[in-house]
């Protein structure tokens, strides 16, 4: 076994929360970015906080999963879960063109979803020739960046600090090239910021003198931080990038949403590889299984997929922004969540739901 997988499935386990509640089933959370789409993962975590079901141990997101997962962990913290879900409301109806914001947060905060005018206009073609050939640098000089207000009127970073619950925030170092996961002790709107920061729309977010962009590229959403923080071994991954389409790709722009779902989906499924092979040796009795020193933890793997839904919901949707979108996609997201704890529930505690050797396997002739 090489260092890698060490690093992720064993060592001591420091104390993790309590559940809320006897009956409760303890999960993690590991939420992916995806622009607007993130509003589904809103839809998901609206209803699994009503159903009431599931106790939180462990969060981690990337981007809009970054955003998601700090208004839910705030949330939880100051009045649990019906203080959650007001929380992430009031966020994305902030957030949509219907928004309460003052006129200049307001004409910032826009950039977050709807960055460009509509696809088909004038305006929207002369952007998309732009800006092939200026930089952040050149089109946003004032590094005006949508995200920090409109967190921090929602989030206490410093109550979040001291909540028992385990959260993780994944952001790529520009200049190593490296996966950078900023935990709760230094999570804040500049560590938000950094997990959202595309490089073609923003300029690199730097936080203690080191630069980092979105960290969809090298962890979407992470999982190796639940193995060493939390005693649960369920994780349950919200996946806006669907990871497969029916249509194939024609136009340059379809061919490029399609190379960026690939794209962003690729850490992820690096990880999911990883844990079925621990899962198989855990299987075959020739790694020793439990929390302590030198042994490895046996992943239970569930997700929630934005897939089957249409083909309507593309890239060029990840940048709509009026509450009624976002509102379609909440609702879409509570209808999956619902689905899958019919389906799934039973499954929690005692297997995957996901079936990852056939998920990882090649595909052969």
């Amino acid at each position: 076994m090489n260092d890698f997988l060490s690093r992720l499935f064993w060592g001591e386990q420091e104390d993790a929360p309590k559940a809320n509640g006897a009956k409760k089933k303890r999960i993690n959370l590991a939420l992916q970015g995806g622009g607007a789409h993130g509003a589904f993962t809103w839809g998901v975590l609206d209803h699994l906080l009503e159903d009431g079901r599931l106790a939180v141990e462990g969060i981690s997101g990337t981007s809009a999963g970054a955003v998601n997962a700090v208004m839910l962990a705030d949330g939880l913290n100051r009045g649990g879960p019906d203080e959650a879900r007001k929380r992430l409301a009031e966020f994305w109806r902030a957030a949509s063109l219907g928004g309460d914001l003052p006129a200049v947060q307001r004409a910032v905060t826009d950039k977050l979803f709807a960055l460009w005018p509509r696809e088909g206009s004038p305006t929207f073609d002369w952007l998309s020739a732009w800006s092939q050939y200026l930089s952040p640098y050149d089109l946003n000089p004032l590094n005006i960046n949508p995200l920090k207000d409109l967190i921090e009127r929602y989030v206490d970073f410093e109550g979040l600090r001291k909540d028992a619950r385990q959260i993780f925030i994944a952001a790529t170092n520009v200049q190593t090239g490296r996966l950078h996961i900023f935990p709760k002790e230094k999570i804040s709107a500049e560590a938000v910021m950094a997990s959202a920061c595309l490089p073609a729309v923003f300029q690199a977010v730097e936080i203690d003198g080191v630069p980092y962009w979105d960290g969809g590229y090298l962890g979407n959403p992470v999982i190796y931080p639940f193995f060493r923080s939390t005693d649960t071994e369920d994780v349950l991954i919200v996946q806006i990038n669907p990871l497969e389409r029916k249509k194939v790709p024609h136009s340059t722009r379809e061919i490029m949403a399609r190379v960026n779902e690939i794209t962003f989906n690729s850490a992820l499924m690096a990880e999911l590889r990883a844990i079925e092979f621990v899962n198989r040796l855990i299987d075959q009795r020739r790694l020793p299984h439990g929390t302590g020193a030198n042994q490895y933890r046996h992943i239970k793997v569930h997700r929630i997929v934005m897939e089957g839904l249409g083909e309507h919901f593309s890239a060029s949707t990840k940048l709509r922004n009026d509450f009624e979108s976002l509102e379609l996609l909440h609702k879409l997201g509570q209808r999956a969540a619902r689905r899958f704890l019919d389906a799934h529930y039973d499954d929690i505690g005692r297997r995957s739901s996901v079936d990852l050797k056939a998920e990882v396997g090649l595909e052969r002739a």
